[in-house]
Order: C-alpha cells, then sequence, then structure tokens
C-alpha cells in the first residue's frame, strides 16, 4: 500500500470508520497469524495474538500514530507480542521449576502453597497491565539478569529509555502490591 493510502486509511480508523477498520483485519489477519505462528508455533496461539493486537488497536484509535507503513506497523506489533509471549512463558517455566523445588522445603503447607500461587497471580495480572516494551525490559532485567546497558543494545533504544522503563514498572509493583 503507498503510505498516502495508509494515512488515509489510519485517519478513517481513527474517526472510527468500522468498514475500513474491517477491511484492514481481513486483508491483513491471514499473513499476521501465519508470521506469529513461527514464533510461538501454535495456531490458536497465534490467532490470540493478532486478534489481541486488533482489539487493542480498535480501542485505542485515537491515538493511533504510526510512522512507517501501515502493514510494516502490524508485522513489528505482531513480532513485539510474539516476543513478549515467548518471555511470558520463559519466565513462567523457569517459576515453576525453580519453585517446584522449593516447594517441598520452604512452601510445604498448603496455606503457604496457595498464598505462593496467589503471588503468581498478581505478579502476572500486573505485568499484563504494563506496555510491551516495559514487560519485556522488566523481564530481560529481572529474569535474564542483563544491565541496562546490555538491553538498550538488544532492543536497539537508549540506556535512559531502558531506565524510563524500568522505573514504570517498578512504581506499578510497588503501587499494586503494596495495595493488598
Amino acid at each position: 500500500m503507498p503510505m498516502n493510502r495508509d494515512n488515509e486509511m489510519i485517519r478513517r480508523i481513527r474517526k472510527g470508520d468500522r468498514k475500513q477498520f474491517e477491511s484492514l483485519f481481513r486483508s491483513s489477519y491471514i499473513s499476521l497469524v501465519k508470521y506469529a505462528k513461527t514464533f510461538v508455533k501454535d495456531h490458536d496461539t497465534a490467532e490470540e495474538i493478532v486478534q489481541d493486537l486488533f482489539v487493542r488497536l480498535w480501542n485505542d484509535r485515537q491515538n493511533l500514530k504510526i510512522k512507517s507503513s501501515l502493514n510494516g506497523y502490524l508485522f513489528r506489533a505482531v513480532h513485539n507480542r510474539c516476543l513478549r509471549h515467548l518471555e511470558h512463558n520463559r519466565v513462567k517455566e523457569r517459576y515453576e521449576r525453580d519453585m517446584t523445588g522449593k516447594q517441598s522445603v520452604e512452601y510445604g503447607t498448603p496455606e503457604e502453597i496457595l498464598k505462593f500461587n496467589e503471588l503468581q497471580l498478581r505478579i502476572t495480572g500486573i505485568l499484563e497491565k504494563l506496555p510491551e516494551r516495559c514487560v519485556q525490559i522488566f523481564c530481560m532485567n529481572r529474569f535474564e539478569g542483563l544491565k541496562y546497558h546490555e538491553i538498550a543494545g538488544r532492543l536497539e533504544i537508549s540506556v535512559k529509555t531502558v531506565e524510563t522503563d524500568m522505573g514504570k514498572a517498578l512504581k506499578e509493583f510497588r503501587k499494586e502490591l503494596n495495595e493488598r
């Protein structure tokens, strides 16, 4: 699609043109799902990722700002969502593996196991509220042990951006975990 056609489509979607949005969905959906499946290796998960992208796109359409081609934007968004999904699964698996070994020693009683599981759910809930890049940066720092400059290099962003996003993530964790 030429850039001016993209701009017109984006403008119409921003104004709430459902037909234009449905047209974009229909023309992009299959190729985006195939692309997502190359990362997540599961068709249902790939569909969920793409569907979630379109739901968020529609819900936040007034703030839609795309500086590249619309197609490029959609594929980059799916790519980032797939990476976030894979990272989230890796963190969950590592956490479950670590906790399985510790449960018999540290989390022996059913009450303690229940409390631990509730905390895991709260942490997952907090991560789901954060923007994609914040989650990615938080996980890379806290679960992979990467330094800010290493994260900045991998994501091709500034160290200051990494610091800012980590600050947002930590602030959200403090707020959410102190409320209860």
